[in-house]
């Protein structure tokens, strides 16, 4: 397997991280040298951790830094291997014949193809970053399925032949983790888990994200996150929430509402669930002491 040292001029992972700040992700130190060695290696990228702290968000700034487009793949359960290869375009070919008579049709031509996900990013592999989103949503026959084509990159269309990739494409994997993976798909891929970012962090993630929110909103808004994700609730807040929040509160407060009861007034904004909200209201105003301007 050959190393790409350098890929598309980055040539380790501080170069990197620098580039997707450029692009509007803030990635540590261990994130920036997985996607660079996965990048490097040809091998995908997997990327764990609880819903909302960026997963995706970092797939998309990669192939932004790239220059590529990001073909995305969302699992759920029942996907099927034809939903992410490919299919046949079957009322197309049936006006085909229509229209044909007695002619010649060929109806497994490129006309007639349409391509999902997986046969996009072996036509143009150095044009496009495969997201294969919350693989842990799809079931085990899926996964088997994948297992294979990450193995050779190549998709069989019995009526064309064989497709294979020019070379390894760009693949990057997520998982909520609601269920373990199989060993042997994790074995092939680079990993990183991607926690809740500190609190310096997640408050310099608000302020890029979010040009309205004065700093020590910010830093209000992520104390304030930071003590609802200590709480049981069933959808602790994602880093795309607090930034939500931090807007929408900034919002309320340009508007006459004093802090801290912008915060409580938009706190719909950082939790979506009636069983959370009902669950928190009675500790509202200890988690948002100090939220006070």
């Amino acid at each position: 397997m050959a190393v790409r040292r350098s890929i598309m001029g980055i040539d380790g992972p501080e170069p990197l991280a620098k580039s997707l700040r450029a692009a509007q992700y803030i990635a540590d130190e261990g994130l920036a040298t997985a996607a660079y060695l996965a990048l490097a290696l040809g091998k995908p990228l997997l990327l764990e951790g609880a819903p909302g702290v960026g997963k995706t968000e970092a797939a998309k700034a990669l192939a932004s830094v790239l220059g590529r487009e990001l073909v995305r793949l969302q699992c759920y359960e029942g996907l099927d291997a034809s939903s992410a290869m490919y299919e046949w375009n079957f009322p197309r070919q049936m006006l085909a014949i229509r229209q044909a008579g007695d002619a010649y049709v060929n109806l497994y031509s490129d006309e007639y193809l349409v391509a999902r996900p997986m046969l996009q990013a072996l036509q143009a592999p150095r044009d496009r970053i495969l997201l294969i989103d919350e693989i842990d949503r799809s079931d085990h026959e899926f996964e088997a399925f994948l297992l294979e084509f990450l193995s050779d990159f190549t998709i069989s269309i019995p009526e064309r032949g064989t497709v294979r990739a020019a070379e390894r494409p760009v693949v990057i994997l997520t998982s909520n983790r609601t269920r373990e993976l199989h060993e042997a798909l994790r074995r092939r891929c680079v990993y990183h888990w991607i926690g809740y970012p500190d609190p310096v962090l997640e408050a310099q993630i608000v302020m890029m994200r979010a040009s309205i929110v004065a700093q020590d909103t910010a830093r209000r808004v992520v104390a304030a996150v930071g003590k609802l994700r200590a709480e049981p609730l069933a959808k602790p807040p994602g880093v795309a929430e607090t930034v939500e929040w931090a807007e929408a509160a900034t919002v309320l407060n340009e508007q006459g509402v004093a802090w801290p009861r912008a915060f409580a007034r938009a706190i719909g904004v950082v939790l979506k669930d009636q069983d959370d909200l009902a669950f928190i209201a009675p500790r509202l105003d200890a988690i948002l002491m100090g939220t006070a301007a």
